[in-house]
């Protein structure tokens, strides 16, 4: 059960940005880099760090920006679910899960990362770019959610269900919102 919250934990992470939680999942392993970490063990260390590191900064520094949120949500919304799926996987190897099991979690990890992800696009159409304060908590989340995964898996796993919840709630509520306005009567 705590690697299930680790692995919800560590998806939702990727949820949010894409090269940041990779980059510090490889720098918390330390010597190993990307060792555990599905293809990213395939690929030169080097090669994945550079990549990662403009990505990330990429991330930090567009995300404040309208059109770099225009950008990072193409991206992010193509990428958040293999991030998620990635990162997922690579904690369930840490914690010595069989392959079955590791693909199952790195199926739920993917598919978590993909739902927070499309609710946020729809939070940056409804408001019509996200604020500035809402970017530096899911920046502080998304660092947050990594080190939780590692260190306090029940906390960080918790924190990603209630992201979840907050996923849905918003769904729901723009659901019921536009449902109504199609019950709008019309004058004749």
């Amino acid at each position: 059960m705590i690697e299930l919250l680790a692995v919800l934990a560590a998806s939702a992470a990727g949820g949010m940005r894409v090269a940041l939680p990779l980059l510090l999942i490889g720098l918390l392993q330390g010597e190993r880099l990307w060792s555990q970490v599905p293809l990213l063990s395939r690929l030169s260390p080097q090669l994945v760090l550079g990549v990662l590191v403009s990505w990330s900064l990429f991330e930090l520094f567009a995300s404040k920006k309208l059109l770099g949120q225009r950008v990072l949500q193409v991206v992010q919304l193509t990428f958040s679910p293999l991030a998620g799926a990635v990162m997922g996987m690579a904690i369930a190897r840490a914690t010595g899960r069989t392959e079955h099991t590791v693909v199952i979690l790195g199926i739920v990890g993917g598919l978590l990362a993909l739902v927070l992800q499309m609710v946020q696009v729809g939070w940056f159409f409804r408001l019509g770019g996200l604020p500035l304060w809402a970017i530096f908590t899911q920046d502080a989340l998304c660092i947050f959610l990594v080190l939780f995964a590692f260190d306090a898996p029940t906390q960080g796993g918790t924190i990603a269900l209630m992201l979840l919840w907050l996923a849905i709630r918003s769904s729901k509520a723009w659901y019921f919102h536009y449902r109504q306005g199609d019950r709008i009567p019309k004058d004749d």
